[in-house]
């Protein structure tokens, strides 16, 4: 089993990778995990690329800030996540710019706004809600992720970027990351003619590798 001191290592290893390779820019974005006695996260205004492990954010099982520098304003996104779904591990928040831009368009089905272009993204994000805009650190946003109670493993914030949880630490940035991916390609096949799996086949992922969907990790 991690211990604290591994989980926070953690954080900097995969939020320096999320950082180094393009995935948010800037003091942009946030990354948390679960503990046993509350909860880890990245800073307010920290950079993902230059994180220190000893000042990573430590949060009571109440959200009372216990060690490490001040938590990120979107602490909430976070909390809503490990409220209301029980086998969420970790929570990363990216404004990636691929996800990002398909947050701003108009025409996205909000239901189901990363429909199913790739084997992948069924099995490590699952269906994704399109959410409403809200200022950064509203914590409105944070309600409305509550008031989804757990059906959803993943949102995209409109205007603003994705919410992706995960069973532990690197199964939320590999999902993350799957997502990122899966708008890209959403995006650049927007003109074209596109082929996307089959309800048939979605439940087939489903039933043989138990993919993401959702109420699922």
């Amino acid at each position: 089993m991690m211990t604290e001191a591994d989980l926070r290592e953690g954080i900097v290893r995969l939020s320096k990778s999320l950082f180094d390779r393009g995935f948010s820019v800037g003091s942009a974005g946030n990354v948390s995990v679960r503990l046993a006695d509350g909860l880890l996260i990245t800073p307010t205004n920290s950079c993902l690329g230059f994180l220190e492990a000893a000042r990573i954010t430590k949060l009571d099982r109440e959200g009372r800030h216990v060690a490490g520098d001040p938590p990120s304003k979107e602490v909430f996104l976070h909390r809503a996540f490990y409220d209301t779904r029980p086998q969420a591990g970790a929570v990363v928040h990216l404004h990636s710019t691929y996800a990002t831009a398909l947050s701003c368009l108009t025409d996205i089905d909000p239901d189901d706004c990363i429909p199913p272009l790739t084997p992948y993204v069924v099995m490590r994000v699952g269906t994704v809600k399109l959410l409403p805009y809200f200022r950064p650190g509203d914590a409105r946003s944070g309600d409305l992720i509550r008031a989804l109670k757990g059906a959803f493993a993943a949102v995209l914030l409109a205007n603003h970027g994705p919410v992706v949880t995960g069973t532990d630490l690197g199964a939320a940035v590999y999902a993350a990351e799957e997502l990122e991916e899966t708008a890209k390609l959403l995006l650049l096949l927007r003109s074209c003619p596109t082929r996307r799996l089959t309800p048939a086949q979605v439940d087939e992922l489903r039933t043989v590798f138990g993919a993401a969907t959702p109420g699922s990790a």
